[in-house]
């Protein structure tokens, strides 16, 4: 789907107190860009950033930094904040491909929503639950590594399961259908809604693997 370009986009993100510019300089110290020194959970693929911001607001005890690679998208999740004032969120406009070159031992927790499923056989390694994306996360991790997925996609859903404990990660939780199950504490992405409306089910699953 072709994303369309929203007028003035750079100057919102360049200007918006939320949004880390220079965010290479805090490779290691990103707390640094919080006003409190707590756990950092990140959100790749933030999107219009309705999951981050509750998120947020439900757990000022932690930190979170989405990161969304369009500027047309993460503008929107700019709109949504223009009236808050929520200390412990920060967002990155990147691309998921340097996620180890901006991070360095410092995430506790990682969540992937409704991530692209590029679904030809070529492009396996784009997914962000292929193994090549799941070395990249080690770098990320200050201990134990901690990965919460969601998506509609049952394919999708069915590859990141033997990816994950491919590569030596455990399942502490696991929905087929997180609607049906009727999980109290769950938090809905704009994608989440919109296949839901629609009568598809959602595949959850939490995957950690503890530091030796």
């Amino acid at each position: 789907m072709r994303l369309r370009n929203v007028k003035g986009a750079k100057e919102k993100i360049a200007s918006s107190k939320y949004i880390i510019l220079d965010y290479e300089r805090y490779r290691g110290h990103f707390n640094e860009v919080f006003p409190t020194h707590q756990p950092i959970h990140i959100e790749i693929g933030t999107g219009k950033g309705k999951f981050i911001k509750k998120m947020a607001l439900a757990h000022p005890n932690i930190n979170y930094i989405g990161i969304e690679k369009f500027d047309s998208v993460i503008v929107r999740a700019l709109e949504k904040l223009d009236d808050e004032d929520i200390p412990n969120l920060r967002l990155i406009r990147m691309d998921a491909c340097d996620i180890e070159k901006v991070f360095d031992h410092e995430i506790s927790k990682i969540y992937l929503n409704f991530s692209d499923p590029w679904p030809k056989e070529r492009h396996t390694s784009r997914r962000l639950t292929s193994e090549k994306f799941l070395r990249r996360y080690d770098q990320l991790f200050k201990d134990d590594k901690v990965i919460e997925f969601k998506t509609d996609n049952r394919d999708l859903f069915t590859y990141s399961l033997k990816s994950f404990t491919d590569y030596g990660y455990h399942i502490s939780f696991l929905s087929l259908d997180l609607y049906a199950d009727d999980v109290t504490d769950n938090i809905a992405t704009e994608y989440e809604e919109k296949f839901h409306a629609l009568g598809n089910p959602i595949y959850k699953v939490t995957v950690y693997k503890s530091v030796k």
